[in-house]
């Protein structure tokens, strides 16, 4: 099916009371993985790929036109509807190559910028995106990070100053810093779920949680609650992949091809790929989406240009 509209993905989710899922991919097994736990689950799922890492320095450079249309291949191929992500990207050239691509959700995020110029970014983006029919994501504070082992940095999220950035930018989904932590490699801990209650009161608009993987479940639950309709996961989904990888290695093969493209029990590629969709199990059912794939299939032809959604004020 084509790619799902952000929007009345994201309404149906409000308003059955459930979350859709983001689970990053970087290569086609991960992306087969997320792909293939969706479907187990009947789920509607977020597809996607990260933008800071693919924008910034490597060795080679990427193509973003070639993961653009392997996410739109496997969300046309798949049988739950697929939105796709351009995630989380400081370079706005990207971005936009991003909207030209066939991304149908995109995310300016530089935590360098000022709140001043970044405002004016998002909302230039946004215009742009708006008239391809595609919806923007962007965060009012930042995550602490705990990539080194110790949380550092971030700040979370002020009610006001998300207002006057929704008002200002004329974006689609709002992410939240309201506990919530990048790349937490062990560990869980809670919500600040009072602040994010304030948040919702005052933004008409679905929010996000980057950094899932270390969201304790019942914190997660609440949140959703309260009105969160995404969350996105990474590290964890990484982790399982790595170690299901470096488990299939550590057999002597004398033949590369048992090991790399054969598909059966000594296959490297079938580990990483198994071991993404059962992450992605692991925790898909948390966001209440299982078996809420039909409720999306419903879409008028109107609905499905959508990329905006706005939802009720509870205060």
């Amino acid at each position: 099916m084509p790619l799902e509209a952000i929007g009345p993905m994201l309404r149906r989710a409000i308003e059955a009371g459930y979350a859709v899922g983001y689970f990053e991919s970087w290569n086609l097994e991960s992306l087969q993985g997320v792909v293939d736990a969706a479907e187990q689950t009947r789920s509607p799922v977020i597809l996607g790929f990260n933008g800071a890492f693919l924008s910034g320095p490597r060795r080679a450079t990427e193509r973003l036109s070639w993961y653009a249309a392997l996410g739109r291949a496997a969300a046309e191929s798949s049988s739950v509807p697929c939105g796709l992500i351009f995630n989380e990207c400081p370079h706005d050239d990207w971005v936009r190559a991003a909207i030209a691509a066939g991304f149908n959700l995109v995310m300016l995020a530089d935590p360098e910028a000022s709140p001043e110029d970044l405002t004016n970014r998002v909302a230039a983006l946004t215009r742009l995106a708006h008239a391809r029919e595609v919806a923007v994501e962007a965060e009012v504070g930042e995550l602490p990070c705990a990539a080194t082992g110790e949380t550092r940095g971030g700040c979370l999220t002020n009610p006001e100053a998300a207002v006057a950035f929704v008002e200002a930018t004329g974006i689609d989904l709002l992410a939240v810093s309201v506990g919530n932590v990048h790349i937490q490699t062990e560990g869980e801990q809670g919500l600040d779920l009072h602040r994010l209650e304030q948040i919702r009161r005052r933004v008409s608009l679905p929010l996000v949680l980057h950094g899932g993987t270390g969201i304790a479940a019942g914190a997660l639950q609440a949140a959703i609650a309260l009105g969160v309709a995404k969350v996105n996961f990474g590290t964890y989904l990484k982790q399982d992949y790595l170690k299901a990888v470096r488990a299939a290695l550590d057999r002597d093969s004398l033949d590369p091809h048992r090991l790399l493209g054969m598909g059966g029990p000594e296959d490297v590629l079938v580990a990483g790929r198994l071991a993404v969709r059962d992450a992605v199990l692991e925790r898909i059912g948390l966001l209440g989406c299982s078996g809420k794939a039909s409720l999306n299939l419903t879409f008028s032809a109107e609905e499905r240009k959508e990329p905006a959604i706005k939802i009720e004020r509870h205060g």
